[in-house]
């Protein structure tokens, strides 16, 4: 859930949750999305004289007009999961810290690129439109290590003189698909601490200013 996006959408909050109402089935029913602060989403369908609908819940109830308040409900959650949720790719707890904080310290958001590479993303300086990281998830022994684990990795730029101080092929190592005079690879496996994650984001952020 990207929280930035739900208002824009049209959700109200209150107290940390959010809540959308809409019609559907040509105003013959009033859908009302709740989200709570910890991403659950809790839905109802509400008819004129409010009762709840849930024919469309029950898989065995068919018929024309069954399908049709199941498809107008379908559409709804899938625009609300396009517009104001993110993919769900990138699974390791370091990764999910550093979205967040790049969220928090530079409001950007993963940009997702291309379709051949679906989990592939970078993050993107508004001002300039230059990268400052690229996120993305494959094989260890993709970046040399004897490892068929799938992992996610973090490439950061720096300066060639660092890059030469700090690559180690075991900790840092030399930026998986980008020029690796400038742009060196972490494993988000726990062998880097976050905080010096933090650290060097702030530095690869600083030398995309140009």
């Amino acid at each position: 859930m990207n929280r930035k996006k739900l208002v824009p959408f049209g959700f109200a909050i209150d107290n940390g949750t959010y809540t959308y109402t809409t019609s559907i089935v040509n105003g013959q029913f009033q859908m009302i999305i709740t989200i709570l602060d910890d991403g659950t989403i809790n839905t109802k369908v509400i008819d004129s004289a409010s009762n709840e609908y849930v024919l469309h819940r029950i898989s065995e109830a068919a018929g024309p007009f069954v399908s049709t308040v199941r498809t107008d409900y379908e559409n709804i959650l899938h625009k609300i999961a396009e517009k104001c949720f993110e993919p769900d790719i990138f699974k390791s707890k370091y990764a999910q810290k550093i979205i967040q904080y790049v969220q928090d310290t530079y409001h950007d958001e993963l940009e997702f690129l291309w379709q051949r590479f679906p989990n592939n993303a970078v993050f993107r300086r508004k001002d300039t439109n230059k990268w400052y990281g690229a996120l993305l998830t494959l094989s260890k022994r993709k970046i040399g290590l004897n490892s068929d684990e799938i992992i996610d990795i973090l490439d950061l730029k720096t300066k060639p003189e660092k890059i030469e101080a700090i690559v180690d092929g075991k900790k840092y190592f030399p930026g998986y698909h980008m020029n690796k005079k400038h742009w060196y690879t972490i494993c988000l496996d726990g062998s880097v601490p976050i905080e010096e994650i933090f650290q060097l984001i702030d530095t690869s952020y600083k030398l995309s200013a140009k």
